[in-house]
């Protein structure tokens, strides 16, 4: 049974930080895209859900426009926002531990995807799917759906969301702790839901999730989630752009693209594969290919068989590197050269797109197209091309918010800049890429029969501009479909003043 509390008594006070303190900076700096700055009045280092509870009632008394940070990685503004006041940092909430209770893993919401890994690993030897960066907050994580390196084996990691503890703001501006869950006699049900895929910063500050396999009974924590990898084999592989002309570049999309639609049921024997295509800009010099494996000992069998599909009719990729490692190893610092970022880090523009469909000989054109073009000088441009989903797709479509239940890849076009005078030629690359990709669906990916629309955890406020998105469906039903008026009415019940809200927000009306 979920509830609805007001915290009574003494409450611990946080620790609110002005510009003049030297732990400001490295809050309002904690980001991961460099593109957005923030200046708060000030921010509020939380370390309890009373605290929040407080600091919450605080902005709201003061009229003060509120945002939550716990690992900095969105890839928009929506803290990082000249119109947000007060930065709530959630971090230093890491606890992770079992509640006998709830009879489910408790994780608290300034925990990292690394810590909490590492606490899941070495406590009971069990494995939530998680993002592929250690360094992401669980708290805006999961509440967007959470995918990962385990997602086609293993599904969503709000999939396992059993309950989460939210605090709220009602209408008369009051604060209150609120615990909802998956159990079907919950009232409260619906927060619950609305968090398994529904995006943060919408309906309050969560401050803890409680996770359990939906099919899990008993008491013992180490029966509870899914076993952790008894290994995992990574392994890369690459093509020099010199060798590529654009018909090899047809032959290497289709092969990938044929792969994937073969490859992409849940009883597939390569659900246990997730690979990532890299095709960066030819002046870049490289394509690359890379991904990892939890097949044990028929693994190195299983890369080999899945890089003769991609070089099947063309050319085959040379320096292939294998490495066996154990699950925690590759969780804490996986692909190192993937997620290498240079001191001060990038700016960065990141455009999804969920595929059901592997990309048309046209569409392999317009990347080949727009990757080898000499008339943008953008080094770090890519196409990315991720394996999606197995077990995603398993769950139906209203079961969580996650409504992209069909999808077998994610991609993206991103490019990254390290000075300012950059950004403009980057974002003209990178939007007109993505643009003539979806150029059939109005510049985006409408989901329908090819495309199942965007996934909010990489959020894109380009789709909400009419400017760019010309295909007349709205940027809600490319990241909500079907469950957006659902989650309309979820906002409105949780959120009436609209507290919590961004460029990509829920909206009410």
């Amino acid at each position: 049974m979920a509830t609805r509390e007001t915290t009574g008594g003494t409450r611990n006070e946080s620790v609110r930080i002005g510009p003049d303190d030297p732990r400001y900076l490295a809050v309002v700096e904690k980001r991961f895209n460099k593109r957005f700055s923030a200046s708060p009045d000030y921010v509020r280092l939380v370390s309890s859900t009373d605290q929040v509870v407080s600091a919450v009632e605080e902005a709201v008394r003061e009229g003060r426009r509120l945002a939550v940070t716990s690992g900095g990685h969105c890839l928009e503004g929506f803290v990082s926002n000249p119109e947000v006041r007060v930065i709530l940092d959630v971090s230093p909430m890491k606890r992770v531990y079992y509640d006998a209770d709830r009879r489910a893993v408790a994780v608290e919401c300034g925990a990292t995807v690394g810590e909490t890994f590492r606490a899941l690993f070495e406590t009971w030897g069990v494995v939530i799917p998680l993002g592929e960066h250690p360094n992401i907050g669980m708290g805006g994580h999961v509440v967007g759906g959470a995918f990962g390196f385990l997602c086609r084996q293993l599904g969503l990691a709000a999939d396992y969301l059993y309950a989460l503890e939210v605090v709220t703001v009602d209408e008369s501006g009051q604060a209150s702790r609120v615990v909802a869950t998956r159990e079907k006699s919950d009232p409260h049900r619906d927060l619950w839901w609305a968090h398994t895929g529904g995006g943060g910063g919408n309906f309050g500050v969560v401050t803890r999730y409680w996770f359990r396999s939906p099919d899990a009974s008993g008491e013992d924590p180490a029966r509870l989630l899914p076993r952790a990898p008894e290994s995992i084999t990574t392994f890369k592989a690459e093509w020099d752009w010199s060798d590529v002309d654009e018909p090899a570049f047809l032959r290497l999309l289709r092969n990938h693209g044929v792969w994937c639609e073969r490859n992409s049921n849940a009883d597939s024997p390569n659900a246990s594969l997730w690979t990532l295509l890299e095709i960066h800009r030819k002046q870049f010099g490289k394509i690359i290919v890379r991904g990892v494996s939890t097949a044990g000992v028929g693994a190195e069998q299983q890369v080999d068989d899945h890089l003769a599909a991609l070089s099947e009719g063309g050319i085959a990729p040379h320096g292939r590197e294998l490495a066996r490692m154990s699950w925690l190893e590759f969780a804490l610092n996986p692909l190192p050269d993937l997620f290498a970022a240079p001191p001060g880090g990038v700016s960065a523009k990141v455009k999804d797109a969920l595929l059901k469909k592997r990309f048309t000989d046209a569409q392999i054109g317009v990347a080949y197209d727009h990757l080898t073009r000499t008339d943008h000088d953008v080094m770090g441009g890519m196409l990315g091309l991720a394996t999606y989903g197995g077990r995603i797709n398993t769950v139906a479509r209203d079961a969580t918010a996650a409504a992209q239940r069909d999808s077998i890849l994610d991609i993206a076009c991103t490019t990254g800049w390290l000075e300012p005078r950059e950004e403009a030629k980057n974002l003209t690359w990178v939007r007109a890429f993505y643009r003539d990709l979806f150029a059939e669906s109005g510049g985006v990916p409408v989901p329908g029969e090819a495309y199942d629309g965007s996934f909010i955890n990489h959020p894109d406020t380009d789709l909400a501009d009419l400017s760019l998105n010309t295909s007349g469906v709205p940027w809600h039903t490319l990241y909500y479909k079907e469950n957006y008026p659902r989650l309309q009415r979820i906002k409105a019940r949780w959120d009436p003043r609209d507290v919590f809200r961004h460029a990509l927000s829920i909206r009410v009306g």
